[in-house]
């Protein structure tokens, strides 16, 4: 009787653990009575009838990289789905571009179950229809444009996968937030290839770089001739008006001079003498230049000989009375003597 009594009670302790379940945070539990679909059991704790209701299981799928690097794909059954936004990341795969270039891309889709109950009944394996519905939409987006173009065009490449499975699996009850293509490997031939065109495009740039590099140096060295030029002009003529400027002053201060000598020597002389007295100390000063010459003889006009009786009187000019009683001496017209002449 006893050992029934322990049968009995181990059987309902057995039927209430299955009864009894404790849901975590950010997930849930889709629950069937008499295999169909009744709730969906949230985070906490919840009971469920005894052989009458029942969690529903889903198959999940999904690869994991081993040691060696390579990505394995392991499959499973659970009777909970995580709310959380989850990585579907799978192998690269060989995608034909439409100028007949296979490459291998590698992409990876980031997911959230909006709706547990579609994802549990609108799809069998929501990860790998996933998967699938991935693969298809790159082979179909790479395959309309070229190999250059699939390099360049990442950001349009994602864009356009993820509004396409978006609008595919928009009834199996999932939020596709991004679609990423993580690497994209072209042959080795024709990696090789780019980096020969690379390098190419490369040095071109660095040989136009240079050459403008030049053509500014030139430039630069032409200006600075041109304004060292100009500054040379500049300076030669600042120094030409200088010159002239203390040239005219010098001649000024000159006349000044002069002027100020004829005012005084007119004031020293009678009235109406200063003219005479300075013709005859300009003919004085004429004289030695005159004489100066191969020849002995100097011959003077006859204008020029009351010029000189006028020099005669200069000396009485300078007397103090003004006049002198002794006689003049007469000069004769014509030539004069080897000699200097002497009034």
């Amino acid at each position: 009787m006893e050992y029934f009594v322990g049968i009995v009670a181990l059987g309902i302790g057995v039927v209430l653990a299955k009864s009894i379940r404790i849901i975590g945070q950010a997930e849930v539990m889709v629950v069937e009575r008499l295999g169909r679909f009744n709730r969906v059991a949230r985070s906490g704790l919840n009971i469920l009838i005894p052989f009458i209701e029942r969690p529903r299981s889903i198959d999940v799928r999904y690869f994991e990289a081993d040691v060696t690097g390579l990505k394995k794909m392991i499959a499973s059954t659970v009777s909970r789905i995580d709310l959380r936004e989850q990585v579907l990341n799978f192998p690269s795969q060989p995608v034909i571009t439409k100028d007949n270039v296979t490459i291998d891309i590698d992409a990876v889709l980031y997911y959230r179950v909006a709706d547990p109950q579609k994802a549990t009944y609108a799809v069998q394996n929501l990860p790998f229809a996933l998967e699938t519905l991935t693969r298809t939409t790159l082979r179909n987006i790479v395959g309309e444009i070229e190999l250059d173009q699939t390099l360049a065009s990442r950001d349009m490449i994602n864009k356009k996968m993820r509004e396409v499975i978006e609008e595919a699996s928009i009834g199996w009850g999932v939020d596709v937030t991004r679609v990423e293509l993580q690497s994209i490997e072209p042959p080795r031939d024709i990696q090789q290839s780019m980096e020969l065109q690379m390098r190419a495009e490369r040095e071109r740039r660095a040989a136009v770089t240079n050459a403008e590099a030049s053509k500014r140096a030139a430039v630069l060295e032409a200006e600075g001739l041109r304004e060292s030029q100009i500054r040379k002009a500049e300076g030669e003529k600042e120094a030409a008006i200088l010159r002239a400027q203390g040239l005219a002053e010098a001649r000024l201060a000159m006349a000044d001079a002069e002027a100020e000598a004829v005012r005084r020597i007119a004031a020293a002389l009678p009235p109406g003498e200063a003219a005479t007295y300075l013709l005859g100390l300009k003919y004085l000063e004429a004289l030695p230049a005159l004489a100066q010459g191969k020849g002995t003889t100097v011959f003077l006009p006859s204008e020029a000989t009351g010029v000189l009786g006028a020099i005669g009187g200069i000396k009485e000019l300078l007397k103090a009375g003004g006049s002198s009683s002794e006689p003049q001496p007469q000069r004769p017209s014509g030539a004069l003597g080897s000699g200097p002449f002497v009034p």
